[in-house]
């Protein structure tokens, strides 16, 4: 990486909206845009500092690993759960903002974000069901999750240009609903231990929710694209 220009926010930005469907970080909403921001911010320090963005994905999904194993603890086990959710959801955010700010970003790159991404999920799905959430909830709330992301690539292998749509049931969602369930089952064990099972379940139950409702939106969004893409266009009215 040696003598790598990195980007400046603006060209970033830029940068970050082609690779994203042409979703524009600058014109986002206030925590949308900060959020992206403070990406971008620690992303151009690590590139400074020669860190590629292997190294940041692989740390994500150690972070991943480390929920269930210390969501099971007794007492603060659930609030350390959801602090390792925190910390790998902005691994997840940086490694892609190292990748655009220092111009490395690959297609390999990109099959092994999504990789990273699916396998957190299941670390902290996993945490879910060890706090207390029924299996059956559980592995339905990955499923939907699963298929969300599977469909968006199938529907872009078949032609669709952009995003689709963008969805209650992104990425985004599954991060806030793992961090705030966990969080609400440390505190409602603290006032009694039976209740962080109960806790968790309800907070599984709106993951499968959202994501069931995102994956008709994102069905819906596909349809649309893919017929007009398939749809011949309009012809011209011959000159008479």
């Amino acid at each position: 990486m040696v003598g790598t220009q990195l980007l400046k926010w603006d060209d970033y930005a830029t940068a970050w909206a082609r690779l994203h469907g042409g979703f524009d970080p600058r014109v986002a909403a206030p925590v949308v845009r900060a959020w992206l921001r403070f990406a971008y911010h620690v992303g151009y320090v690590l590139g400074r500092l020669r860190i590629g963005p292997t190294p940041v994905t692989a740390a994500g999904v150690l972070l991943c690993v480390l929920v269930p194993v210390f969501a099971v603890r007794p007492g603060d086990g659930p609030f350390l759960g959801a602090l390792f959710v925190l910390l790998a959801a902005v691994a997840d955010s940086v490694d892609g903002a190292v990748a655009v700010a220092t111009g490395r970003t690959t297609r390999l790159g990109y099959v092994y974000d999504s990789l990273a991404d699916r396998l957190g999920e299941v670390a902290w799905l996993v945490a879910f069901w060890l706090v207390g959430a029924p299996g059956a909830l559980v592995a339905t709330a990955g499923a939907l999750s699963w298929l969300h992301e599977y469909v968006r690539a199938r529907a872009v292998a078949a032609g669709m240009r952009e995003i689709g749509a963008v969805t209650v049931g992104e990425r985004p969602t599954r991060v806030s609903v793992a961090l705030a369930g966990l969080l609400l089952a440390g505190l409602t064990g603290l006032i009694e231990p039976d209740l962080a099972a109960g806790t968790i379940t309800m907070a599984t139950a709106v993951w499968v929710l959202l994501a069931a409702f995102g994956l008709g939106q994102l069905l819906s969004a596909v349809r649309r694209a893919l017929l007009d893409a398939e749809r011949p266009p309009d012809r011209a009215a011959a000159p008479r």
